[in-house]
């Protein structure tokens, strides 16, 4: 404990407020108990704080704003980079992010193969929910994100205006990984986006299937 906490508080040193930390970012310079005791300690200085078990962050501060917390999507991509697991936005912050929906999210909800989990930032709730290793391979970065919005929503209840913006959405993808993704898309998803698609103007679901 002696030697790795003054280790661990001189890592820090060099590190920039509002960047994360992780208990395995330590491993080697002391016992795993060792470790979590001496940020433990940090958390309790105020030179750290918890995001969650193993997460932390160096604390921002604002002279007009205070405390200042770290954007909670840049910390689940960070988890999951760290963790080495895939996660994709879905639910309503997938129709967030697409422009499908005004409503700020106060969840971001993730799929993941890694571990499922919920963490807390401030007022905002980042949620991993596992999921099959079917719906992380979609290869679109937009027909994917899609495909997991459409699933909060009503089918049979759309109106104009969001059609519209789908299907722009989707005119805008690789027609290669659009084939691939509605492949993987459950039943009443990929009906929906070939009806969709397929109109006398322009038959897209012609060329994606040449």
């Amino acid at each position: 404990m002696e030697k790795t906490h003054p280790h661990i508080a001189h890592s820090l040193s060099k590190k920039k407020p509002g960047e994360l930390v992780f208990t395995t970012d330590f491993r080697g310079k002391g016992t795993e108990a060792a470790i979590r005791k001496a940020l433990s300690r940090l958390v309790t200085k105020g030179k750290l704080k918890r995001v969650s078990h193993g997460v932390y962050y160096i604390p921002k501060t604002d002279p007009l704003l205070g405390e200042l917390h770290p954007d909670a999507s840049e910390i689940a991509e960070k988890i999951a980079k760290k963790e080495k697991v895939r996660i994709r936005p879905a639910g309503a912050y997938a129709l967030n992010k697409l422009g499908l929906s005004t409503q700020v999210p106060t969840k971001l909800v993730y799929i993941t193969d890694g571990v499922p989990r919920q963490l807390k930032i401030g007022k905002m709730i980042i949620k991993f929910k596992a999921t099959s290793n079917k719906k992380l391979s979609m290869k679109g970065e937009l027909s994917g994100l899609i495909i997991q919005a459409l699933e909060e929503l009503d089918l049979n209840n759309m109106n104009q205006t969001r059609e519209t913006k789908i299907r722009e959405l989707l005119l805008k993808e690789d027609s290669k990984k659009l084939k691939h993704d509605l492949a993987l898309a459950p039943a009443r998803i990929h009906d929906y986006i070939v009806k969709l698609l397929k109109t006398k103007e322009n038959d897209r679901m012609a060329e994606i299937n040449r």
